[in-house]
């Protein structure tokens, strides 16, 4: 049986960047989410995952908004203005390294501590975005050594929460998504524009595996279009 129930309260983290945005977008028009709460370096309560601590102190701002039966985390770096993913070994870099450690695996997986408690212990589902890159039975290519690493060290702390749920929480879903290449400003330096879809169109794809998650599910890593992917 799906988990996600009907009417469903949702929370957006990140919903100022590109996919956010669109999740917020296709939620408000959705008629079965009977609330929408967004989170961002700017909303009312924010959150910096340059500032870690913001994230308990968002979390516990929010608790008397709760409980929700969707949050969904769509935070993450691939690039910034100082520097773009490594070709080549000789490329990586310990600052790099550490930073999208933090804004890829630690800040997401502080997210899943704190925020867990704003969840409906009844029907509910947590979702953050990974990316494919971060499988390592996957990695053909090589490169991106950053990225790839920071999305693997997610996958493997998201997986080890979700064993805990079920104990915990068995009735929460815990899931990575790999949201496809959408144009954004995080893919368009690797053809973004020509390769990817838009942000809408992602979101509908996603939304649409969410809506048929069960809790068995739970530490899954699972595609756009609904595919299990390999860790």
């Amino acid at each position: 049986m799906a988990l996600l129930p009907n009417p469903f309260r949702a929370l957006v983290i990140g919903s100022s960047g590109t996919i956010g945005a669109a999740f917020v977008e296709l939620l408000k028009n959705n008629p079965s989410c009977s609330e929408l709460v967004e989170v961002h370096r700017h909303s009312e309560f924010p959150m910096n995952y340059e500032n870690l601590e913001s994230i308990k102190s968002c979390a516990a701002a929010l608790i008397p908004t709760g409980p929700f039966q969707l949050i969904i985390n769509t935070i993450g770096v691939l690039h910034t203005s100082k520097w773009m993913p490594e070709k080549r070994l000789d490329d990586l870099n310990a600052e790099q390294l550490e930073e999208l450690m933090k804004i890829n695996a630690i800040g997401p997986a502080l997210t899943i501590r704190y925020f867990s408690q704003l969840l409906d212990p009844n029907n509910s589902i947590m979702l953050t975005l990974s990316a494919k890159v971060g499988s390592i039975e996957d990695n053909r290519l090589g490169g991106w050594f950053s990225y790839r690493a920071s999305k693997a060290a997610l996958n493997m702390l998201l997986k080890t929460a979700a064993i805990e749920w079920a104990r915990t929480k068995p009735n929460t879903a815990l899931i990575a998504m790999h949201p496809g290449t959408v144009n954004s400003r995080l893919s368009k330096p690797f053809r973004g524009e020509q390769i990817g879809r838009p942000a809408k169109d992602a979101v509908t794809d996603m939304f649409r595996v969410i809506e048929n998650l069960k809790k068995e599910d739970s530490g899954s890593f699972i595609s756009y279009s609904g595919e299990k992917l390999p860790w």
